[in-house]
Parts: structure tokens; C-alpha cells; sequence
């Protein structure tokens, strides 16, 4: 059928001409697929229809380089319905060479589709980067304590058969039967140091299980939601490097770093249908949220758009102030700070405490960076004489009244 080539949104690869891959990767991709249409023709197979009409890769490699100085010099109707069809989308004209096009033709001809990515989770999510568990301290002491006493008890048999083997040997009378529990109580009533040291380890234990219990009452580390759509942060910011700003595009003007429109994503996927580990799939979600037909390459007339539920993962108690900011733009913090390595995580969870004991050793323990930053030279002349009996030069947050309550308690 058709096919219309490419198209491309950053300056032509310096690549050599034989080198046709890397040449589709910088000039095509943002409009083409080689196997599917997507905001352009599918290009497997284009050059064949177009050499069918015209008997040579003349025609198709004038189309790639300039479509809309060929069409006019041409008056190809072939290429006029092609641009029709695509809703009269104008491919920018290409600075390539007639031979890097035919490297393109030729890479696109000889292609073939990668090996599936196997899904990680059954729902298409991907694997689990929430931190391990090390097991209930609790439940290890249970077992602990159920070996001992089997240890005991079969000890503690084994010694009263010695001991009734020793009496027949002597002619005496067995020992008179005595129950196990009876004789362990018996042993602790005549040794009350051991029953005092025994009840001290319990006390001990109990106390530092209530204590962890309620240091950790509103502390949700490693809390990892189900979300609506598996969005996985290593495929996007990771592995395609795209900047944490560009999403969370509030991150830098206010408190909060708000969750990304649906608007953001189709940005990139009106084009990028179909993910690596989850397919279509997801990405449909994005659609259906939207009204977007990925058939049509256009948006649904009337379409009810619906907002995407996400499940917020980080929350703050609603007595905390927290402006992200005042900590990313002034105080030139990286998201990896609060957030741990996002960049590695399949699905996102709660990496940090986020405990105000947490935030007090960062205050105490970050330097706040005070060169070729206007808004602290005043400051950092102030702290300067403050300080100068200790011969302090840098400075932590703690320096500037970042310990004192009313900064995050109002």
C-alpha cells in the first residue's frame, strides 16, 4: 500500500550512509514505525510500492528529502493522497544524502522484529522494587523458641532415662514421675537469679517491640500501591533519560510536584503505541482516559475524558510544610535525594522514612550550596562573622534556622 518516509524533529545523524539504523533512529522515529502506522505510514514495504509505480528509487528518495517540493514539482497524485490521508501532516524536509536515504531504505527492508520482552508480573507490571523483607523479628523468635524447647524436652528425656538406668543399676526404686512442666518451673523457683535474668531479656524485648511499634506509626517506608496503569520509571526516566522536570513540571514552580496530565503523556505516546514489557496494553489505558483513537491518529469527537486515578504514594501529615521548590531549585536538591534511585524502579514505593527525625539529619548534615547563588550572598557574609570565632566557611541548613519549627510547623 502506502508509504510515506520519514520525518524527523532533530537534524540529520552525522552517521555514515551505510549506517541505516542509526540513521532511522535519528530522523524517523518520532513520526514512523517500521511495522505499524503510527503518526506516519509504516515503512516496511514503501519502497517497493513506491518502485512498483515508478520503476526506481528515484521518486521515493525525492519524497523523503523534500514531500512537499515534490509534490509540487510533480503533481504525483500518489504522493497527494498520501499526504491527505495522514491528515495533510508535512514531513520536514531531510538534509540527507541520496545514499543515506537508500541506508535507511535498505535497514528498513531487512528488519526484523525483536523477541518479545517476557511480561514480569502476570498484569503486566513490571518486577517488584520494593526493598526485600528481612521477616517479623517476632516470628523468628517464636521459632527460636519452639527448637529450644523441642531441644529441651528431648534433653530433658534422655536425662531422666539416664537417670532411672543408674538407679536399677544401683537396686533402687525409680525416680517418681515428675511431669516436664513441673520440673521446669521447679528448676526456676530454685534458681530465682535465672528467673530474674530470664524475665529481664522478656521485659527487655516486649519494650523494644513497643517501641518500634510506635516510632513507626504514620511511617509507611516501602509502601508500594497498585496503580491504574503500570508506569514504570526505570524504561522512562532510566533507560530513555527523560528529565524528571518534564512530567512533574511543577516540581520547580511550588509546593507540590504534581502528577502528570494525560496531556504529558500523549506527547510522546500519539506516537509511542506500544511499550517493551507491557505491549499495548497499558498504553490503551492512556487512550480510553483520553479519547484518543490510535487507529485514526485523532482524538473522538465528544469523547466524556475521564482522569486517571493515581494513587499518591508520598504524603505528608497534614501539619508538615513541605515546598519541593524550596528544596530542588534553591537548595539544588536532586528528586534522588528524597526519593531514592527512581530511575531504577519498575513500580514506585516509598523509599525514604520521610520522618521528621529523617529530615532533621538531612538539615544537619547538607551544606547548603551558597556559590553563584544571589539569594544567599547577604546570608553567607552574615554567617561568615557569626561564625568566625569557629572558622566555619560552609554551612548547613541547620545554619540558617532549618531546625527551627515554624519552617515546617504551622
Amino acid at each position: 500500500m502506502v508509504t510515506g518516509i520519514v520525518s524527523m524533529l532533530l537534524m540529520s545523524s552525522p552517521a555514515t550512509a551505510q549506517d541505516g539504523e542509526a540513521l532511522y533512529k535519528g530522523n524517523c522515529t518520532a513520526c514512523h514505525k517500521i511495522d505499524k502506522k503510527v503518526i506516519g505510514p509504516a515503512l516496511q514495504g514503501a519502497r517497493a510500492n513506491w518502485a512498483e509505480r515508478t520503476g526506481s528509487d528515484d521518486a521515493i528518495i525525492a519524497w523523503i528529502k523534500n514531500s512537499q517540493g515534490y509534490m509540487k514539482e510533480t503533481g504525483d497524485a500518489y504522493a497527494k493522497q498520501l499526504y491527505e490521508d495522514y491528515n495533510k501532516t508535512v514531513m520536514t524536509p531531510m538534509a540527507l544524502s541520496t545514499d543515506e536515504v537508500a541506508a535507511i531504505l535498505d535497514y528498513v527492508d531487512n528488519w526484523q522484529p525483536e523477541t518479545p520482552v517476557a511480561a514480569t508480573t502476570a498484569e503486566g507490571g513490571g518486577a517488584a522494587s520494593a526493598p526485600e523483607s528481612t521477616g517479623n523479628p517476632t516470628i523468628w523468635l517464636i521459632v527460636i523458641i519452639a527448637v529450644l524447647f523441642v531441644v529441651f524436652r528431648v534433653l530433658w528425656g534422655v536425662n531422666k532415662s539416664l537417670t532411672n538406668l543408674n538407679r536399677q543399676k544401683d537396686n533402687d526404686e525409680p525416680a517418681p514421675s515428675v511431669d516436664m512442666f513441673t520440673e521446669f518451673i521447679g528448676f526456676f523457683t530454685k534458681n530465682k537469679a535465672v528467673m530474674v535474668v530470664v524475665f529481664l531479656l522478656i521485659a527487655t524485648y516486649v519494650g523494644v517491640l513497643t517501641w518500634d511499634m510506635l516510632n513507626g506509626v504514620g511511617v509507611y517506608q516501602g509502601y508500594q500501591p497498585k496503580q491504574p496503569i503500570w508506569f514504570s520509571h526505570k524504561i522512562h526516566a532510566g533507560q530513555n533519560g527523560i528529565n524528571c522536570v518534564y512530567c512533574h513540571n511543577s516540581v520547580e514552580k511550588g509546593k507540590s510536584a504534581g502528577i502528570p496530565s494525560v496531556n504529558i503523556c500523549m506527547n510522546c505516546h500519539m506516537g509511542v503505541q506500544e511499550g517493551k514489557v507491557s505491549g499495548t496494553k497499558e498504553i490503551a489505558k492512556i487512550y480510553d482516559a483520553i479519547g484518543w483513537d490510535p487507529d485514526k491518529l485523532q482524538y473522538t469527537e465528544g469523547y466524556d475524558q475521564k482522569p486517571i486515578e493515581w494513587v499518591r504514594i508520598h504524603n505528608l501529615q497534614d501539619f508538615v510544610y513541605f515546598n519541593h521548590s524550596q528544596h530542588v531549585v534553591v537548595g539544588k536538591q536532586e528528586c534522588q535525594t528524597c526519593h531514592g534511585p527512581i530511575e531504577e524502579m519498575d513500580e514506585v514505593y516509598q523509599y525514604s522514612e520521610l520522618t521528621m527525625g529523617w529530615c532533621i539529619n538531612c538539615h544537619r548534615e547538607t551544606n547548603v550550596s551558597m556559590d553563584n547563588n544571589g539569594y544567599y550572598e547577604s546570608i553567607h557574609a552574615e554567617l561568615v562573622e557569626k561564625y568566625k570565632g569557629e572558622g566555619l566557611e560552609t554551612f548547613t541548613v541547620e545554619h540558617i534556622g532549618g531546625l527551627e519549627c515554624v519552617k515546617c510547623h504551622y
